[in-house]
Formats: structure tokens, C-alpha cells, sequence
């Protein structure tokens, strides 16, 4: 028996659309979609959801309306017919493809970073208001001058850095790409940003040419572009006029004025972006040349603030790397720092510079403590002073605050090694040990060759209970004294006592005078509680700088119920009681 219509025969295509209604289903579904962009739009603003959100439901919304507009045909004239398997196998595809493409933005979103689980997610920063200023290409007919093109970068970065409202990725991972053949798309997955500033620059004698661009990174497009022909005398100028279209391009709200640029004379400021980049070069010749470009640049412009700055920053790596004793170095730096603040009061970096002196060299945590908080009350997000704040806060034993403020510095600055470390020893003291082995582990990736990492992995490893992996681990330690200190554990661990004592020996023999913390807890962990407690009062007496760390070294652990621990600690200031009454105004920046 074959169903009869009841509808007219010569009914046509328009009136059959306006009865079943199509026509009315189009426009609420296109208002309704479009007002539900609308509002997740606003929300994504509010409270910084990923972009990615707003493109998976733009998306969804395209897909669902083919399907409204299948089930309005089929059901607009009262229900009339009823749904066959095939439409309904189709429908069931629109929704499987609508929810396979929701996937993949959700599984791009969480990607998008180089991070790992265990700290922040990328959902939670990938915001509009954030940005990677990546070094600007040198244009220049001399090569020389590529110190400018990067200077004038950094110069950038540092300037829109001291926006509270606005996350920039730090230096040291916008400046990783530098040379590399990657697209923007990809370096803002990479660094889980919104948008990138790009640019290059000319330099012909006293005159620039600076180009900049900001880019959306979501869909490549230009947000906003600018060439500027202008002598050296603008060249502050400039970057005060680049960084306010920033601002005003990505539609912040700023609480105070734009920040700008500390202006100096023109070949001053030229000779300090030639320092800075020499001191980068962390050699021994590299570092006295940072130290005569920044004298040059002082003795045109006695009160430029960030060359003496350059100077403590540059005696400080010179004493990190054994070039200079620390009875000659020191006195220089504190100098430095002293003409910094003397120049400008607010340079909020020289504060995180008194607070590692105070706090790392002379163990003084409560003065330390007091540096860092008028760091932070200066520039609440200078990742130079949060980066200071990570061990200080470590040694007073306020773990979750150093575990927070290291996850903020990882979140800046996602290439960043030694934050990594920093990062990885606060996951340690906190008991977080496979939390703490994942960022040591990226930091392995990201600098194969960094210092101590493995034997870092092995002592993790140690504390897991797990001696045969981390023998393997610290087997693969460059570094000779780390590989020996790491050693001299695993093989006590695994019973192997000749091994261990002939580590340990050849430890003494070789780093006794540089290494005598470490030898101290080499001791504690074989049991031998004596010999541990001397070697801690040898690193006393060498001034070793590991000891800040003693109240929460894991490794210590046995020595904690020995009547000798608590008066050892009262010495250095850091009994329990002497740490808990320290003030510690340190917050995360929100």
C-alpha cells in the first residue's frame, strides 16, 4: 500500500519552504547562534578562556545548522513523516564530525605548550591580552649592527613587559626562534601566546628605519603595522610609540600610563645594547668586554641606571663562573647595585640582585626577604625578581608559594632552563617527585648539555626508592664532581660499598674545597652521621653556598632527629622557629 500526499500537487518550492517553516528556523537559529558568539566572546575576555573555544563553537554552530534545517524539513508540517535509518545514520555523522572537530581545538589547545602536565595548562594563559616579541631582523647593510635590531627588540619586550595586564613571553624563549624557519602560527602554539609583535630594523649612520607588526596569531592576520623614519635621537621615542599601539591595539585597560623607556644619550645607548649582548656570551673574554662597553657607556652617562645594572649582572656571572674569587668580585657588584639604585630607586631588578647577595651569599633570608618585596611592590610582574624569590622562598620553607611563583616564571618563560631547575627543586622539597623529575627531564630536552641535570634526575630517582634507574641516570652526568656526588649514593643504595667509598674518596680528593655541602649529604645518606656533621661544618667554614638549603634538603633527612641538627641550624639562623618569624610579602601576580 503506497502513501498518498495530501498537499497540492502544484505546490511550489517557496511555499513548500514557508510551510514547513524553513525560512523562520533559518533566521532564529542564525540570531540565536550569533548572540551565543556573543556571550562566549565576552566570557573569553572576562575571564581569559582560550581563543580556541570561540573557534570550536563557531564551528559547532555552522555544522548544527544543516542538522536543524534536516529536522525542521522532515518535522515543520506537524510530523507528518517519521525518520528513516539513513537520515538518521546521516544526522548521527553530522554530530560525530561536530564533536571530532570540538576534539581537535580541545587537543590544540592543550598542546599548544611545551609545558609539562604538572604545571600550569595552557588553557589557562592562552589569552588575548598575551604577547612573544620576537628579535627584529636586522636590515642593516653592516651585519655589525644586528646588536641593535636585537637591543631594540629586547628594549620592547622589557617596556611591555612592565604592563601588569598584559603576559609577556619573556627573552629567553621569544629568542629562541631567532634564525629558525618557523611560522608564526607555530612559535605562538609553541610559547602559548595570542598574538606576536615582529618587526626589523635599519640603521644607516644616525638614521632608522623600524618597522613593526602585530599579528594575531589565531589566524595570522595583521593587527596593526608601522614604519618609522626617524634619527637616533627618537629612537626611545620610538619604542614608547610602538608599545602604546600594542596597548591600544589589543584593547587593554591600563591602571596607569604606559610604561616608558629610560632615555639616554644616543651612542651611550648604543655602546649598552653592544654590552649586553657581549655579556651574553658568558666567556671570559665576552664579560670584560660587557665590563669596558658599560664603563663607556658611564662615563658618557654617569646616572643611566640600567649599564651599572649591566655591571652587577656581569660581575655576578664573572664569580658564578670562577673568573673572579668572590672576596674580589663581590665588593664590585655590591658597588654596582648601590650606583644603581642611587641612579633610579625604582630599578626594580638591582632589588632582586640584594635580595641573592642577602639571601644566597651572606644567608641573611629576613633582609633578603625585605628586597624582594620591594621589588615586587615597584614591578609586581619583573620576572628578574620573581626568579630571585623562587629560592628564597624554598630556604624559608614556604613551599607552595615557591612552587607558585616558579609555575608564573615557567608560564613567562617557557624555554627557560634554570627556571625549570628552579621549578624542579621546589617540586622536590614538596615531596612532588615525579612532578619534579618531568621538569628536569624538559629542561633535558630543551638544553641537552645543562649542568647537573642528570645527576639532579638520579637523586630524584634515589628518593623514589628506585637505585638501578638512577645509577643509570647519573651515569650520564657531564659535570665530574655531580657525577661522583651521585655515585657515591647509588652505589651505597645498591649495596655496592667499595664503589661507593672509592667515589666518595675520589670526591674529597678533587672538590673538597668547592663541594663540601654536597659531601656533607653524601655522608647523611650512607648513615654515617658523624662525618656528616663535620662536612657541614667545613661548608661553614668555606662560605659554601649550597648551605642556604639545609633546612629542607631531602637528603639531610637523617640527620633531623640527631640532638647536634636543631643547635647546627640555630647558627645559620634557620631553625624552624627563626624561619616562620621571617616576613615573607612576596604574592603571585594574578
Amino acid at each position: 500500500m503506497t502513501e498518498t500526499s495530501t498537499q497540492p500537487s502544484d505546490e511550489g518550492v517557496w511555499d513548500r519552504l514557508r510551510r514547513r517553516k524553513l525560512v523562520q528556523w533559518i533566521i532564529a537559529y542564525v540570531a540565536g547562534a550569533w548572540g551565543l558568539l556573543q556571550g562566549i566572546a565576552y566570557m573569553r575576555d572576562t575571564f581569559g578562556w582560550p581563543h580556541q573555544l570561540q573557534q570550536a563553537a563557531t564551528v559547532l554552530l555552522l555544522i548544527g545548522l544543516p542538522v536543524v534545517l534536516v529536522l525542521a524539513w522532515y518535522h515543520g508540517d506537524r510530523g507528518q513523516r517519521q525518520i528513516t535509518r539513513t537520515e538518521l545514520a546521516i544526522l548521527t555523522l553530522l554530530f560525530l564530525l561536530g564533536g571530532g572537530i570540538f576534539w581537535y581545538f580541545q587537543r590544540t589547545s592543550e598542546t599548544a605548550t611545551i609545558d609539562s602536565p604538572s604545571a600550569p595548562s595552557a588553557a589557562a594563559f592562552a589569552t588575548d591580552r598575551s604577547i612573544a616579541v620576537l628579535p627584529f631582523v636586522n636590515m642593516s647593510a653592516d651585519k655589525e649592527q644586528e646588536y641593535f635590531a636585537d637591543g631594540i627588540s629586547e628594549e620592547l619586550l622589557n617596556l611591555l613587559a612592565q604592563v601588569p595586564e598584559l603576559r609577556v613571553i619573556a627573552r629567553t624563549s621569544s629568542f629562541s626562534f631567532k634564525g629558525k624557519e618557523v611560522a608564526i602560527a607555530e612559535i605562538a602554539r609553541t610559547l602559548n601566546v595570542a598574538n606576536v609583535l615582529e618587526g626589523s630594523v635599519r640603521k644607516s649612520g644616525d638614521t632608522l628605519r623600524i618597522t613593526a607588526q602585530l599579528v594575531r596569531a589565531s589566524d595570522s592576520s595583521h593587527l596593526w603595522s608601522q614604519t618609522y623614519d626617524r634619527q637616533m635621537t627618537d629612537v626611545f621615542k620610538v619604542q614608547d610609540e610602538i608599545a602604546s599601539a600594542v596597548v591600544e591595539q589589543l584593547k587593554i585597560r591600563l591602571l596607569g600610563a604606559v610604561p616608558n623607556v629610560p632615555a639616554t644619550d644616543p651612542q651611550a645607548y648604543s655602546l649598552f645594547l653592544q654590552g649586553r649582548q657581549a655579556a651574553r656570551q658568558l666567556s671570559a673574554v665576552s664579560l670584560e668586554r660587557a665590563i669596558d662597553l658599560y664603563e663607556q657607556v658611564l662615563a658618557i652617562d654617569p646616572a643611566y641606571a640600567p649599564a651599572w645594572d649591566g655591571l652587577a649582572s656581569t660581575y655576578f656571572n664573572q664569580m658564578d663562573l670562577a673568573l673572579v674569587p668572590l672576596d674580589e668580585g663581590l665588593p664590585r657588584a655590591e658597588e654596582a647595585i648601590k650606583q644603581t639604585l642611587k641612579s633610579d630607586p625604582q630599578y626594580a631588578p638591582a632589588y632582586a640582585r640584594l635580595a641573592l647577595v642577602a639571601g644566597v651569599i651572606e644567608r641573611d633570608l629576613a633582609a633578603s626577604a625585605r628586597h624582594l618585596a620591594r621589588g615586587l611592590a615597584i614591578d609586581p610582574v619583573n620576572l628578574e625578581v620573581i626568579d630571585a624569590a623562587v629560592p628564597i622562598a624554598r630556604r624559608l620553607g614556604r613551599r607552595d608559594k615557591a612552587i607558585a611563583l616558579a609555575e608564573y616564571l615557567i608560564a613567562r618563560d617557557p624555554v627557560n632552563v634554570s627556571g625549570r631547575d628552579r621549578l624542579a627543586f621546589a617540586y622536590r622539597d614538596a615531596g612532588r617527585l615525579d612532578d619534579a623529575i618531568a621538569q628536569v627531564r624538559t629542561a633535558l630536552k630543551l638544553s641537552p648539555d645543562f649542568a647537573s641535570e642528570h645527576a639532579l634526575v638520579g637523586e630524584l630517582l634515589l628518593l623514589k626508592g628506585d637505585p638501578e634507574a638512577a645509577l643509570t641516570e647519573i651515569q650520564e652526568e657531564p659535570i665530574e664532581q655531580y657525577r661522583l656526588v651521585g655515585l657515591s649514593m647509588a652505589y651505597n643504595a645498591l649495596g655496592r660499598k667499595a664503589d661507593s667509598d672509592a667515589a666518595l674518596e675520589e670526591l674529597i680528593r678533587k672538590h673538597h674545597r668547592t663541594m663540601a655541602f654536597n659531601i656533607a649529604y653524601v655522608f647523611a645518606e650512607r648513615g654515617e652521621t658523624d662525618h656528616a656533621f663535620e662536612w657541614l661544618e667545613k661548608a661553614m667554614h668555606n662560605g659554601d653556598l649550597g648551605l642556604g638549603a639545609i633546612a629542607v634538603s631531602p637528603l639531610l633527612q637523617s640527620l633531623h632527629s640527631d640532638s647536634r641538627w636543631e643547635p647546627l641550624l640555630r647558627r645559620l639562623g634557620m631553625a624552624p622557629e627563626q624561619l616562620a618569624a621571617i616576613k615573607f610579602d612576596v604574592s603571585v601576580p594574578k
